[in-house]
């Protein structure tokens, strides 16, 4: 009992002993936990909603005053087309849009069926369900008002709601998770996998050898890393091969455009493994911190939950994760077929990215190989 009792004291001693480890612990637990506690939710708040009035009644006007008075839904466009409204769908800057149908207010004024449509983007199916329940509330809460109004001006014709999924017909959650799962396992092996490889190197003393053969930091450093870019994209064209068959999720945009970006998503992932490396003395830290710095780059990609529906200065934070972006593209080019006109945003946001994480993670190496 007492040999065991040192044993204890003895790797708690260890364990704490080491600032790294320290930070591992605790610290970076802490303040996951805060991050995170305020950033993942499921609430769907202040949509950015497109209206399309093609009817331009009082009745109409009042409708729409029932969609923005509830907290759901924030128009940000007024569409003059319904192609135009799938122009701001492609382009990722509206979730929702209501189209109000010609000869509205004049159905209902008759007793008649007023139609209305809402469309929501399919390509998140989770918050295109929840945007289609709201606008039915919505609705059925405007054709309670009117029928119990019951006065000759109020008319007794009721609203006709149809929803539709844009994207995603079918509001199938594989068609969301997919692509989402694509993009953290590439992470995974872009940021554990390499961060491990060169901490072996110092870990079994090699890399003092290496460093003082004719080879250079930086040829070095690639050596280290294009295997695993390379083994990247072989999982990419293995699980978009798996989505097709099993799942039946296919490419809709420009497969070039994809495998293009994806190795930007990859180079970035690199250094950030780089950095890892430099601080991590063993394989087992790097394993680690490498987890660690896994979690908040999935959790805060919109990979289950939407950065749109975080809190403002989460949002902010989310702009230096290079998940989120390939996130985007990956979700844009595959469900929604779209290009690098639509694109533009998140596919600058990756290549900048790519080049600091990799620029400062050379000199960063550099410094500590020094």
């Amino acid at each position: 009992m007492r040999r065991m009792k040192n044993m204890l004291v003895k790797e708690f001693l260890q364990m704490f002993r080491d600032v790294r480890m320290r930070m591992i612990i605790v610290v970076l637990p802490c303040m996951q936990m805060l991050v995170f506690a305020f950033a993942l939710t499921t609430d769907v708040t202040r949509i950015a909603t497109a209206v399309l009035d093609g009817d331009e009644s009082v009745r109409s006007r009042e409708l729409v005053r029932a969609f923005t008075s509830s907290n759901h839904f924030r128009v940000t466009a007024r569409p003059t087309s319904p192609e135009e409204m799938i122009r701001l769908f492609d382009q990722g800057r509206i979730r929702a849009g209501i189209r109000i149908l010609p000869g509205f207010g004049q159905n209902m004024a008759a007793g008649r069926t007023g139609m209305v449509q809402v469309l929501t983007d399919g390509s998140d199916s989770n918050t295109a369900s929840v945007v289609a329940g709201y606008a039915r509330s919505i609705v059925e809460r405007f054709n309670q008002r009117l029928n119990a109004a019951n006065n000759p001006d109020s008319g007794a014709g009721t609203i006709s709601l149809a929803t539709r999924a844009w994207y995603n017909p079918n509001m199938e959650s594989t068609f969301y998770f997919v692509p989402g799962l694509i993009a953290v396992m590439l992470a995974v092996s872009g940021i554990v996998l390499t961060s491990i490889a060169i901490v072996r190197e110092k870990e079994i003393g090699t890399i003092d050898q290496i460093m003082v053969t004719p080879i250079g930091k930086l040829e070095f450093i690639l050596g280290k890393s294009l295997p695993y870019l390379l083994v990247g994209y072989l999982l990419m064209t293995l699980m978009f091969g798996m989505a097709h068959v099993i799942f039946q999720v296919n490419i809709k945009g420009s497969i070039p455009l994809l495998y293009l970006m994806t190795g930007v998503y990859l180079a970035a992932n690199i250094g950030i493994a780089l950095f890892i490396s430099t601080s991590a003395r063993t394989q087992q830290q790097a394993l680690l911190t490498g987890f660690f710095v896994l979690m908040p780059l999935v959790l805060l990609s919109g990979f289950m939950y939407p950065v749109r529906n975080m809190p403002e200065p989460v949002q902010y934070l989310t702009v230096i994760n290079p998940m989120r972006w390939y996130m985007e593209i990956l979700r844009g080019v595959v469900l929604k077929g779209v290009g690098i006109r639509e694109l533009a945003g998140p596919i600058a946001w990756q290549w900048g990215l790519a080049l600091c994480f990799l620029g400062l993670a050379r000199v960063r190496f550099s410094k500590t190989l020094g």
